[in-house]
């Protein structure tokens, strides 16, 4: 089987710039950087050497990437897999749609969501709905970490990916015991936000990041201790069941016919991926072990959106029109990471490595899967429920701008 990066970047759009079409890459080490540009986009994209580095196949510029026999023949194979969920946050939801996406391909699924199955935190999504899982032949158990060997004594398993802790003290417990018990293969969310900031977006795997990120200690680990390993770093997700608001916050100003405030020129470009592209990804390497083994991933889709886009593209998918303003956070005396959901800078990477090694395919795409969102969002009624914008209100104040009431 094999993959390849297909034609030059030909095009950009205002709104959403891709990055599914660059130009095949050279083999580089560690000790090498690799720099272009291209016009169209007006900017230049690099690749770093890492804080740390981990074995990984070199990219060829005039073949596709081979895979052994052995790693091809895995993906007959049907495997035994552990999910360690977390039980909050954006990262929730890349556990669901996991398990519905291996068990769909045959695999048989255990999904651990830490804590206690009668906790406020599980009436929320993706965990009220989990009976999706049970019924399509996984299995649901809940406990803390610490405890994995009690609530799953005497069991063992082929794969086990830990998609909760966010350091070594966290993860460690889980790592451990899969090593005692024998498992093939072990697998990590970790998180795109260890890269050191960049003059030259996006990221890729290769590039610096931060040495006191809790993350960067698991993979450390990991390498250490796992002969079959592999980490996946995503960024800001979108799709049903999501336990953290993206789009919504869109949506929420949007149907209000509110202003929305955009901290900076709201040029800014990030990356925006449906979990289900996350799910085919960690599937792909757990059907795919020895390809993926040793390897770090960046987890996001294929192209970029500006913040400014994204509100245009959240409202084009309500059929509403939308006001946009611009502020200062400093000025104005508000924390921008509590007004907007999204980072007050270029913050997007590329998933370079996924494709070249995995043959991976994204389907994002935004314009669709937002209208999609909206559908539900209006469907659970949140567009009728009754909201407070107090830090937006402050922001519109401090500009002069009448919100309506």
């Amino acid at each position: 089987m094999a993959a390849a990066l297909s034609s030059p970047l030909t095009s950009a759009s205002s709104v959403l710039f891709s990055s599914s079409n660059y130009p095949s890459l050279p083999s580089f080490s560690p000790s090498q950087r690799l720099s272009f540009s291209h016009s169209a986009l007006s900017s230049s994209y690099s690749v770093s050497p890492a804080l740390f580095t981990f074995p990984s196949p070199r990219l060829s510029p005039t073949a596709a990437v081979s895979f052994s026999v052995r790693a091809a023949t895995a993906a007959g194979e049907k495997k035994k897999v552990l999910i360690v969920n977390t039980n909050s946050g954006g990262h929730s939801i890349i556990g669901f749609y996991f398990a519905k996406e291996l068990l769909g391909s045959g695999h048989n699924v255990t999904i651990l969501t830490v804590g206690e199955e009668g906790s406020d935190k599980m009436k929320k999504p993706p965990f009220n709905r989990f009976s999706e899982i049970v019924s399509a032949g996984g299995r649901t158990v809940w406990g803390d970490p610490p405890e994995i060997g009690k609530v799953l004594a005497g069991e063992t398993f082929d794969v086990v990916l830990d998609n909760n802790g966010k350091d070594l003290d966290a993860v460690r417990p889980v790592a451990d015991w899969a090593k005692e018990t024998g498992v093939k293969q072990f697998l990590f969310i970790s998180s795109a936000g260890i890269y050191l900031p960049t003059e030259e977006p996006p990221h890729v795997e290769g590039d610096a990041v931060k040495g006191s990120a809790g993350h960067v200690g698991v993979e450390k680990y990991m390498a250490e201790t796992f002969s079959n390993w592999a980490s996946f770093r995503p960024q800001y997700m979108i799709g049903s069941g999501n336990n953290k608001d993206c789009e919504e916050w869109f949506f929420d100003r949007i149907v209000r016919n509110r202003p929305v405030p955009i901290p900076g020129s709201g040029m800014q470009l990030t990356n925006i991926s449906h979990a289900k592209d996350l799910s085919s990804m960690l599937t792909l390497a757990v059907e795919k072990p020895e390809a993926a083994s040793g390897n770090i991933f960046n987890s996001v889709s294929e192209r970029a959106v500006t913040l400014d886009g994204m509100a245009k593209l959240c409202a084009k998918a309500a059929g509403l029109p939308v006001e946009i303003v611009h502020y200062d956070p400093k000025a104005i005396g508000v924390d921008a990471k509590k007004a907007f959901p999204f980072r007050n800078m270029h913050f997007y990477a590329e998933p370079r490595a996924a494709k070249e090694i995995l043959g991976w395919q994204g389907t994002t795409n935004l314009p669709e899967d937002l209208k999609e969102r909206f559908e539900e969002y209006v469907k659970i009624g949140r567009d009728k429920k009754t909201m407070a914008f107090e830090l937006d209100d402050k922001i519109l104040e401090a500009l002069k701008v009448p919100a309506a009431v």
